[in-house]
């Protein structure tokens, strides 16, 4: 998947990360098309850490997009886009949004982790291999503390014992635990997670949602696009409901889904008798 080549501009400066920060992730009034049709039309989001945030909706209403941008696979028109005190695009005087330099662009891609619907893991790489190959090459890092790390997050996913395998030797639900790994290797301060049981049959989907419970209960920052209303709303701190580019709802995860207050909110829920 080739991802969008944002041009660098002097206007956003290069900034040095600090520790102190009021959001995670700030996403502000971010516009979005594809040609004439925009799929973006107004879209703001802020993510405290430690905080889960559920993104809900019917297909097409922007969700998988807003999370692309916010990983720098899309670039947007018009907005805002900062990872705590990194700001990775801003509009300028005519409102259009400008990125940042790409080393600040670097930077950023230290701070978030994404997992795919369809897992894209690399078929002809081992487990291993999967996992470790980002923070060998991109990060640099020292390969016996990754290689360790790798192995404690495979211990972790109930995965000990398959390094060595590759992908097509695995189930859907281990080759997400798999691609949840690779994510978590990176250390990232915030995981989005696409649709990740959209792919998988029942059983698999408990397999992976599971280890995502985990991480929320670990006080792990997530912001994760889902069709799963009954684990949205046990896992998640906030939900929010997105309609044809727009924000519909959003509120804490009880409330939401006991007590929806839009009437377009309310006719999506009942179709999942939650």
């Amino acid at each position: 998947m080739n991802e969008a080549k944002p041009k660098p501009s002097a206007k956003v400066s290069d900034q040095k990360p600090t520790r102190e920060q009021k959001h995670l992730l700030s996403l502000e009034h971010i516009k979005k098309s594809f040609g004439d049709a925009r799929v973006l039309k107004d879209i703001s989001i802020k993510v405290d850490t430690g905080e889960v945030v559920a993104v809900i909706g019917p297909s097409g209403s922007g969700k998988s997009t807003l999370l692309r941008c916010a990983t720098l696979l899309e670039t947007f028109e018009s907005g805002r886009l900062a990872y705590g005190d990194l700001t990775i695009a801003e509009n300028d005087a005519n409102g259009c949004a400008v990125y940042a330099s790409k080393a600040v662009l670097k930077h950023a891609k230290t701070r978030f982790g994404l997992v795919f619907q369809n897992f894209n893991l690399f078929p002809h790489y081992t487990v291993l291999h999967n996992i470790t190959a980002a923070p060998l090459r991109v990060q640099k890092r020292e390969r016996e503390e990754v290689v360790a790390l790798a192995q404690s997050l495979l211990d972790k996913m109930g995965l000990a014992g398959k390094e060595n395998m590759v992908p097509c030797e695995l189930s859907g639900g281990q080759q997400q635990r798999v691609a949840i790994a690779r994510a978590l290797a990176l250390n990232p301060q915030v995981l989005f997670f696409d649709e990740p049981t959209s792919a998988l049959d029942p059983e698999l989907t408990r397999e992976v949602l599971n280890v995502i419970r985990d991480l929320a209960a670990e006080h792990m920052t997530m912001v994760i696009v889902t069709h799963e209303m009954s684990f949205a709303r046990d896992v998640a701190d906030r939900i929010v409901f997105m309609e044809g580019g727009v924000i519909v709802e959003e509120g804490t995860a009880a409330s939401l889904i006991a007590n929806p207050q839009q009437e377009r909110t309310k006719a999506f829920l009942s179709h999942y008798g939650e």
